[in-house]
């Protein structure tokens, strides 16, 4: 059965149809899609290049009737840098696409299960804030936490803003990650408010539970140096459609807003 929900699943990536509810499949069988998934992307050329966490944001999990984060893989095909999109980012074939602003993580070393928050941010070479753009492949974003993580974790596009070195202050850097606010905008309008904190506690506290979660089930490829690791909306996901541009604003970090045109 995993196999044919795999295939089935794949089928819809890139073309914005949608599938009907997978709604017995519990995280084992999840887990189970989204590695053989990762290995077809792979044979068809498609190169690993970190995951997403879903569903960390905790002030959201109501809305969506959850009450827990996932994970999946990111690919090379869908992480672009923010500053090579002068013309903005097309959003067809993506189904029902959402924005979200994120902070991203890119691993120096490879983390271990036992490590605290303290030694996991020495993992860190740099970071920096991004945009996903996520979908639900389930019409109307009804769905259950395994059925995100199964169909790609929800994820569409990361799009990322610019790197920002920490290794010359990782202390400075790891009280800021979990102390700052943002708001994201559609056209000059706020259109939700958000913390650092609302993501598990901060992205530390998010990567804690990606290291940790894959390393209970043993058929998940741990963590690599080189990896990036987006770490869940700071935010609520807001609809988008062509024609809007989208901005964030950040407080107390160094870290300058995004602005992205939708097309």
């Amino acid at each position: 059965m995993s196999e044919r929900i795999a295939q089935d699943l794949l089928a819809l990536l890139g073309t914005g149809r949608q599938s009907r509810r997978y709604e017995d499949l519990d995280m084992d069988a999840a887990y189970a899609i989204v590695a053989r998934i990762a290995d077809l992307r792979e044979a068809r050329g498609e190169r690993p290049v970190g995951r997403k966490i879903g569903f960390t944001n905790t002030a959201i999990w109501p809305r969506y009737g959850v009450t827990g984060p996932m994970w999946n893989f990111l690919f090379d095909t869908t992480v672009q840098d923010l500053a090579d999109l002068d013309a903005g980012f097309e959003i067809a074939g993506l189904a029902e696409p959402r924005i979200e602003p994120e902070i991203v993580l890119h691993l120096g070393s490879a983390p271990r299960p036992d490590m605290d928050e303290d030694e996991l941010l020495g993992c860190i070479d740099w970071i920096a804030h991004g945009f996903e753009i996520v979908q639900s492949v389930f019409p109307g974003w009804k769905l259950t936490c395994a059925e995100a993580a199964a169909a790609f974790g929800l994820h569409g596009a990361l799009l990322l803003g610019a790197r920002h070195d920490i290794a010359a202050d990782r202390a400075a850097w790891g009280r800021m990650l979990t102390s700052f606010p943002v708001l994201l905008l559609r056209d000059g309008e706020v259109r939700d408010a958000g913390h650092a904190r609302q993501v598990l506690g901060g992205p530390l506290a998010s990567l804690r539970f990606l290291v940790t979660e894959i390393a209970r089930r043993p058929g998940s490829a741990p963590l690599a140096a080189g990896e990036i690791v987006t770490t869940g909306t700071l935010t609520d996901a807001q609809p988008v459609r062509p024609g809007e541009t989208w901005t964030t604003e950040l407080d107390g970090i160094p870290v300058r807003g995004l602005r992205l045109a939708i097309r």
